[in-house]
């Protein structure tokens, strides 16, 4: 981050399709293979959203201290107007949505078994985050499915 090495908020791996590189945060991802379990639920998740995604960023929260701080899903590799859809997986979480242009925040309790989806223009208007809450001991796993072009 802004040129040094700084340890990650929170516990990721990356999985997809053979050749759904993905490039964040000045790092390189190749896709580890598809566990059977993520690629039944990427199934169930596309045919809710028509998206055919190909692949996943796991998501780690160890308990209410990991975070994500803002910032917008903005990768070329994405596209122009991305499908992001996000499942939680264990302790409520707030997620929060503030426009790029300035504004208040919005913000939206992602409960266990939640599915978010960002579409059209979200990454381009707004950015994101989700906070610390320090009374949150759980954790909670959170599975972004994308599709890289």
């Amino acid at each position: 981050m802004f040129g040094r090495v700084v340890d990650s908020p929170r516990l990721s791996a990356w999985m997809g399709d053979e050749g759904a590189v993905y490039r964040y945060s000045g790092t390189r991802f190749v896709p580890h293979p598809w566990i059977p379990e993520l690629l039944a639920l990427r199934d169930r998740v596309a045919a809710a959203c028509g998206v055919p995604f190909n692949s996943v960023l796991a998501n780690l929260y160890r308990d209410g201290a990991d975070r994500m701080g803002w910032h917008s899903d903005d990768e070329p590799e994405l596209g122009a107007q991305p499908v992001i859809a996000s499942v939680s997986l264990g302790a409520e979480r707030t997620f929060r949505f503030r426009a790029k242009a300035g504004g208040e925040p919005t913000a939206i309790a992602l409960t266990h078994g939640s599915l978010l989806t960002m579409a059209g223009d979200t990454q381009r208007l707004y950015k994101h985050e989700l906070p610390p809450r320090k009374r949150v001991s759980d954790p909670r796993i959170n599975l972004t499915f994308r599709h890289i072009a």
